[in-house]
């Protein structure tokens, strides 16, 4: 397979470049701005700062979701989607440009993940979701079915969000809440239930 290009060199860029050598990538290296001061991350080479990237394969390994959000569209090719091997995605779900799918999540049938989103590791996304551009769903998270999450929203570790709520744009769902009801757009929620905090 042809080599990656990654976009941001912190924890999450290494995650992205250990499930890209799980889906046969050769020849990973990181473009990151705190190039030159650092050249490695992980087993991986930093050859440049952000913007050196020339038409090459890239994927986005920046885990703050206003941050990948703007890096969306910015490019003459869009970012790849990466699905670790041992992810289940239904064939009928459709992911976005990319997108990264990490180890053990699931994502069931007729779901829509948006550009820039991450379903992280062993998060489960159910039938019928829809999910806005950058979000991020992050490790054990449950959506149940019909749930529907807004752009640049962070879902937390462990959280649980109840069949056909909605969740607006740009919201933060603590670790380990339960969301039983829709959430605005901007909120920052956390508990069982999830309350405004």
């Amino acid at each position: 397979m042809t080599g990656l290009t990654i976009l941001g060199a912190g924890g999450h860029g290494r995650v992205v470049a250990d499930i890209a050598e799980a889906c046969g990538y050769d020849g990973i290296q990181f473009l990151d701005d705190r190039w030159p001061k650092l050249i490695r991350s992980g087993a991986w080479p930093i050859s440049g700062s952000l913007n050196a990237l020339e038409g090459q394969p890239f994927a986005l390994g920046i885990g703050q979701n206003q941050a990948r959000f703007d890096l969306l569209g910015t490019h003459a090719i869009a970012p790849e989607t990466l699905i670790h091997p041992s992810a289940v995605v239904s064939p009928h779900a459709r992911l976005g440009a990319g997108c990264v799918v990490c180890a053990g999540a699931v994502i069931g049938a007729f779901t829509v993940a948006g550009r820039g989103c991450i379903i992280n590791t062993g998060a489960s996304v159910d039938h019928d979701c829809a999910l806005e551009d950058a979000v991020h769903i992050a490790p054990g998270a449950r959506l149940a079915g019909g749930v529907h999450i807004g752009a640049r929203s962070w879902i937390g570790i462990g959280a649980v969000l109840r069949e056909g709520i909605r969740v607006g744009a740009d919201v933060m769902l603590g670790a380990g809440s339960t969301a039983i009801k829709d959430i605005g757009d901007g909120a920052r929620m956390g508990g069982v239930p999830a309350k405004e905090i």
